[in-house]
């Protein structure tokens, strides 16, 4: 257990119950906990194995390399659609999480031994992403901003990516990519906030001015 990880569970907004819960569950396996991005992070040996996260439809619990795990129960979900390793167990009630605690236990060891072999998810490079001709343009013609935008981790080119190409019209992409311009300049990913936290994240309570 790591106190300063406490603040985190005795400040947060909803699903205290099964944070807590998830909390003791993780802390009895062979994982230190940390806090990372805001939330509780347990790792194994450097290396990040379970992340707790919690939202307004339901808290979680994440596995790093969730899609290297047999899931012989078919609980592990995607947190998104362009999720390639990552793999969730979502919760709505603290009786859910007792119900499958032997389960969880099991997921987190399974994890661990993962970890221990090396194993690394073989990422589809199909899924490589497609940038807009439009952000292709604006980066051959400011090199800063190609350096900055190329620094930013995989996840936020993505999450920038996503945001970019959702625009019907070419205009609109424009007029969003200059928006985001200065954020992606500070290395700031499309869901951070001016503190540093993502807004999604509970420890950021919104209240940070972000850059729109």
């Amino acid at each position: 257990m790591n106190p300063t990880a406490d603040k985190y569970f005795l400040d947060a907004p909803q699903w205290q119950e099964e944070l807590i819960q998830l909390r003791k569950i993780v802390l009895s396996s062979q994982l230190t906990e940390m806090i990372k991005w805001g939330v509780p992070c347990y790792v194994f040996q450097e290396s990040n194995v379970v992340l707790l996260g919690s939202f307004k439809a339901f808290c979680s619990i994440s596995f790093f390399k969730g899609s290297l795990m047999n899931d012989a129960n078919g609980i592990l979900a995607k947190p998104g659609e362009n999720s390639q390793t990552v793999r969730m167990i979502k919760f709505t009630h603290s009786d859910q999480i007792r119900e499958l605690e032997p389960i969880i236990k099991a997921y987190i060891l399974e994890a661990i031994e993962i970890e221990k072999t090396g194993a690394k998810p073989i990422l589809d490079k199909s899924a490589e992403l497609a940038f807009p001709a439009e952000l292709l343009q604006i980066l051959d013609q400011d090199a800063a901003f190609k350096a900055a935008f190329k620094a930013l981790t995989p996840g936020r080119q993505r999450g920038y990516n996503l945001f970019f190409t959702a625009a019907k019209q070419p205009a609109t992409r424009i007029t969003r990519i200059e928006k985001y311009r200065q954020q992606i300049l500070d290395g700031k990913g499309i869901n951070d906030c001016t503190c540093g936290l993502s807004k999604k994240m509970p420890s950021c309570d919104g209240s940070h001015k972000a850059i729109r």
